[in-house]
């Protein structure tokens, strides 16, 4: 009989590497939803990933990350709630000091956003990458270490830079199209686990041929 893999509800998926957890068992903002398996890596504070990893999370947009994604030291989140007003003399935020100035607290609420956060599914992350408010980061992409999110991230694309831009794409339209359409990521765990050697280094006929029955 087959062993399975780490259990996805456990906190700390290698008990003799507490430098790296789960997120969906760890997230409790109902404001983040992660999926299955994805983890982040940090020596140093890797369960304190929602207060400083996920900064100025004040809703309602969400943050959104898909099973299977990898998160290296330093991957940060800036959403909405970092908005400052631009379209007066001055950025400063004023009403947040206090007093007389938070009477005109409204100057400050209510600022346009980009929206939700989404991370696809099987996304891997360098160190110290920065993904900004409302960005999509497409299924299978690679986002390069330091790199600055400022935009949508294709399906399998391979990003980097400041701000990031796309270095290639990991496959053509097409060869993009069928890997969406067998959705690895949602096959059951005791299927993928006996196919992983396919889904890690097989090619997309063998992937293909290994999909279960819909």
């Amino acid at each position: 009989m087959e062993s399975l893999p780490a259990d996805p509800t456990v906190l700390h998926p290698f008990p003799d590497q507490p430098r790296v957890v789960l997120l969906k068992p760890l997230v409790t903002s109902p404001l983040i939803e992660v999926g299955e398996y994805s983890y982040y890596d940090d020596p140093d504070e890797p369960t304190a990933f929602e207060t400083r990893n996920v900064l100025y999370h004040y809703g309602p947009e969400r943050l959104v990350i898909g099973k299977f994604c990898a998160f290296a030291t330093g991957v940060r989140f800036i959403m909405n709630g970092a908005n400052h007003r631009m379209d007066g003399p001055s950025t400063f935020p004023f009403p947040i000091m206090g007093g007389a100035w938070a009477e005109h607290f409204d100057l400050i609420t209510g600022l346009p956003g980009r929206g939700d956060t989404v991370v696809g599914h099987d996304v891997w992350f360098g160190n110290n990458v920065t993904v900004m408010p409302g960005v999509r980061v497409g299924h299978g992409a690679i986002v390069a270490s330091g790199s600055v999110v400022v935009d949508d991230v294709p399906d399998y694309g391979v990003v980097g830079g400041n701000p990031a831009r796309l270095i290639r794409t990991r496959y053509d339209e097409k060869d993009v199209a069928r890997l969406l359409a067998v959705a690895w990521w949602d096959w059951p765990v005791e299927h993928l686990t006996r196919h992983l050697r396919v889904v890690m280094s097989g090619t997309l006929d063998d992937l293909e041929r290994a999909a279960p029955p819909r």
